[in-house]
């Protein structure tokens, strides 16, 4: 028999690099987890920051209040980011040539998030 020929097997075995990923929902799902919840409970720690300064009074209460909208849009853009590179961990086709795209953006997803959540934190002038 040639080389070609299937054996009775009528369907092609897919290409190398097109081999679907059976498990490429696990590390879009640990990154989901791990993403939203933090990245809700950094806005929810930022939005209620501006409490801590409530009793303040003159140059403090400038200085804070200027550093927390700095900060606040950090936090923002950084969570933003976060969410687009979660979104790119789902949106990868699934393939085992992707396995280490999809692994490596589901570990940037959480890192972004905490990254804007230390750099709020830094940005602020606390009282």
């Amino acid at each position: 028999m040639s080389e070609n020929s299937h054996d009775g097997d009528s369907t092609p075995a897919p290409a190398p690099d097109e081999t679907p990923d059976n498990y490429a929902w696990i590390a879009p799902v640990i990154s989901s987890v791990v993403t939203v919840p933090s990245g809700l409970l950094a806005l929810l720690y930022g939005a209620l920051s501006p409490m801590e300064c409530g009793s303040c009074g003159g140059t403090v209460a400038d200085r804070f209040h200027d550093s927390w909208t700095t900060a606040w849009t950090v936090l923002w853009i950084g969570l933003v980011l976060a969410l687009i590179v979660l979104v790119a961990t789902w949106a990868l086709p699934h393939q085992l040539r992707y396995a280490a795209r999809r692994v490596g953006l589901a570990l940037a997803a959480p890192t972004t998030a905490t990254v804007a959540f230390v750099a709020f934190m830094a940005l602020v002038d606390w009282p």
